[in-house]
Formats: C-alpha cells, structure tokens, sequence
C-alpha cells in the first residue's frame, strides 16, 4: 500500500541540465520556480497564489470553529484562536517547503471534538493534560512515520475498519453540532429528543447548514465561510450577536504556549485516547494524501505517489509542533482538493495558505463574534461529508459490515471515538476467529485487542 524503502517516493528530481533539455525548467528560471520546481510541474506562481487562496477559503472555517470547540474544555478562546492560526500555519509550511506537496494543514475537525467532549468532558482530565496526549499521539506518529511500522500498522487494519473510522467520527461530529445548535436536545424519557424550532439558535443553525449544503452544490467559492458569516449577519441584525469590530492585534498566545501536561497523560487510563488520537489522525492523513496525490498527478508511471513519505513525516510533525501552541492534532485537508482543481501542484500553495492562516490572526473580533450555531451548521455539513466512506465498505460480508456498523453506531452513543475504535475492532476480531477466518486477523490487531480487552475490564 505504502512503500517506504528508502524514501523512494520522494519527489522526482532530474538534475536542471535534464530538466532544461525537457523544457521543463528555463534557464532563467526563478528562485520560486527552482525551489517549487514549478515548471516541472507545469505550474506558476500566480496559479500556485490562487490555489492557495482557494484552499484557504474552503478551509478557514476551522479557525472559527476551534476555538468555539476549545473553549468549552476551558482554553481562552483568544488563546484557542491564534493557536489555531499558529498550528495550520506552521502546518502548512512544513508541508510546503518539505515535502512540496500542495496540501493545507490545521487542527483535525473531529479530533478537536473528541479533545473537548470526550476526553476533557467526559473522562474529567484537564484541557493541559489531554494536549499531552495530543504531543504524545504526533512523536508516535512521527516515529511511526520515520520507520516501517507505520507501513505494517497502516497495511494490518482492515480496510472497512479504516473507512468506519472515519465515518464514525463525521456522525459523532453531527451529534456535537446538532446538540450545540438546539436541534437534538437531552430527553428523560427517550435519551435525545428533538428540540425546538422555535428557537432561533436552531433556526439560524438549520439555515446554516442549508446554506452550505446549496451554496457547494452550485460550487460557490468559500461556500462554508460564506454561510458562517451571512447567518452570523442575520443574528446580528436579531440582536443575537454584539459587533466588537473586525480587526485587531491578535490575542496573546500565553494561555497556551506549553501548557501541555504530558506527565499527566503519561497514565495507563489514557493509553486509549492516546491511540485514538493516533489511529484517527493516521488513517485520516493516509486517506487525505493519497487522494490529493492523485488529483494534482503526483503518481508516476509505476503507481507510486511522489514524495508520499515526505508528506507524511511533514503531517505527523504538525501534530507535535500544534500541540507546542495549544492545538488538537493537526492534519492534512481534504479540502486541499480544491485549490488542486484550481491549478496547485507544489509546495507555493502550502505556502500560501500558512501565509493566509498567519494574516487571519488579525481578525480576532471577528472570530469572536462568530456564534455557536453558526459554527453548529458547518459541523453538521462536514460531518456529513466524512460520512460518505461507508460507500466504500463490502456490504456483503457481515464479518465486516458488522464490526464497520458498530464502530460508527458507537462512537456517537458511548460519545467517544476511543470506544468506538475499541468495540469495532474487537467485533471484527471475534467474527473473524468465529467464523474460520482468524488469518484475516494481524498479530497487531491481536496486541490492540488485549489492550483494549484490559481497558474495559479494569480501567
């Protein structure tokens, strides 16, 4: 699936002698075009700038979205706000100048949910201690990225549980926004109920939501952000939001800059979420590059993606240096597939975006006033999206639709993607012995079980 033999995926780089007698790179090219390599890549700079700004557009909703998310575990949302510009930013470059790929980066939707309702919510542990085990999550995805056990752990899971995965975690990401936004409310009676429309937050969240869902099937630029501030408009003009202005300098960072309690997280309790966070953000990441690899021709004749293994140790490392400020793993794009349709191809739309990211910062007041059910609506819309992997599971074998259904069912209902991961893979391991196929079962996914077997027993 992923080979890793001496980082042979890395970019193809033909000497400019070569490169000048394909045509491909003019003498009098530039320092951008030699760097980016942009006319191997038959791109320009000013393709590689509206790229950028493409991918940016339909990415920065996160910068509202987070700190709204971290906020509610207790991070200052000023803090949230820049360390989330912070952490896309540096992200992005080291995605960009690294492994030149043209790919935006910031902190996972999902993965901050999990951070704040589950981990800070309802397990108990400070927002300090659940960014250790953020920091702990990205040096083992580093590490992982740096040898062959990423490859053997990416290649033992199977492939309707990394699609579950991922789909579990879109529909625990709608259960979060249609809980914040009013529409699913708690029930005495039936658990969860729906709740009332008379409620403007519900209304305006619904609208929200309807926005973008209208707004990116007719492929208006920025449909997301578009919607977000258009409904935060009309709850300004309902008295619902107060206008404290648009820009400003950016908020101090100091709440969060090292805050990290790793010792905290270094505890047999949270060996869990610790591997959560891991899973998530690896087969996420996978998932993400392979797909933009193949939209922006980074394949080459033989089918291997180019540069995969830079791209992957530039993502795994975001994570680390994310969770240094204060941010939720931070992860790949798949909304990166956008500015790739729009021309990008190398390394300069990164860069782009991280420069975009770095500028946002400046628009504290306005991220401030963004409303929790505008941000409600655009949850709901991208949990929907991450839902769509389930198209790709074998429905016709239960041994693996079942475990696949149990990992998406249960990450929203036990309202933690650690459990849901747990039960799906212990589901899958048990229906394989008991029905003679115990060699589709991996030795790894033997050791994961007994952990997981030992966490519900006696943790």
């Amino acid at each position: 699936m992923i080979d890793n033999k001496n980082d042979e995926e890395h970019l193809v780089d033909t000497t400019k002698q070569e490169q000048q007698t394909l045509g491909l790179q003019p003498k009098n090219a530039g320092l951008l075009d030699r760097f980016f390599k942009l006319s191997v890549h038959r791109t320009s700079i000013k393709t590689e700038l509206l790229a950028g700004l493409t991918t940016f557009v339909t990415m920065a909703y996160i910068i509202f979205v987070n700190p709204n998310i971290m906020a509610e575990a207790g991070v200052d949302h000023g803090a949230a706000f820049v360390a989330t510009c912070i952490g896309a930013a540096l992200g992005c470059f080291l995605m960009g100048l690294y492994a030149n790929w043209p790919v935006g980066l910031a902190p996972g939707m999902g993965l901050n949910a999990f951070f704040t309702y589950t981990v800070v919510g309802e397990m108990g542990y400070s927002w300090q201690i659940a960014l250790g085990a953020v920091f702990i999550s990205g040096v083992l995805f580093v590490f992982m990225s740096l040898s062959r056990i990423r490859e053997w752990l990416l290649n033992s899971i199977p492939m309707s549980l990394r699609f579950a995965m991922g789909a579990g975690v879109g529909l625990f990401l709608g259960l979060i926004g249609l809980k914040t936004a009013g529409i699913v409310v708690d029930s005495p009676a039936t658990l969860i109920t729906m709740g009332s429309f008379g409620e403007p937050t519900a209304l305006l969240a619904a609208l929200c939501f309807l926005m973008i869902a209208v707004l990116s099937h007719r492929n208006v630029f920025g449909a997301i952000l578009l919607s977000m501030l258009a409904v935060t408009g009309i709850g300004w003009g309902m008295g619902l939001v107060e206008f404290n202005g648009l820009v400003s300098m950016p908020p101090s960072l100091a709440p969060t800059w090292l805050a990290m309690d790793i010792a905290g997280a270094l505890n047999v309790t949270m060996v869990s979420v610790i591997l959560a966070f891991l899973f998530v953000n690896m087969f996420d990441t996978a998932g993400t590059l392979m797909g933009v690899a193949h939209r922006a021709n980074l394949v080459d004749e033989d089918g291997k993606i180019q540069g995969l293994s830079r791209a992957l140790k530039a993502d795994s490392t975001s994570s680390v240096v994310g969770a240094l400020v204060g941010c939720p793993p931070v992860t790949s794009y798949v909304e990166s597939a956008s500015g790739v349709a729009a021309g990008g191809r190398t390394g300069l739309t990164a860069i782009t975006v991280g420069l975009l990211f770095l500028a946002a910062m400046f628009f504290a007041p306005l991220a401030g006033m963004i409303p929790a059910y505008a941000t409600a609506g655009a949850l709901i819309y991208v949990a929907m999206l991450m839902m769509s992997g389930m198209a790709n599971i074998d429905w016709k074998d239960h041994t693996d639709t079942i475990p696949a259904i149990v990992t998406v069912v249960m990450m929203p209902l036990t309202f933690s993607i650690a459990n849901g991961i747990a039960l799906g893979f212990l589901t899958y391991a048990t229906l394989k012995l008991l029905t003679g196929q115990r060699d589709k079962v991996s030795v790894s996914l033997y050791v994961l079980c007994v952990i997981f077997i030992a966490k519900f027993a006696f943790l």
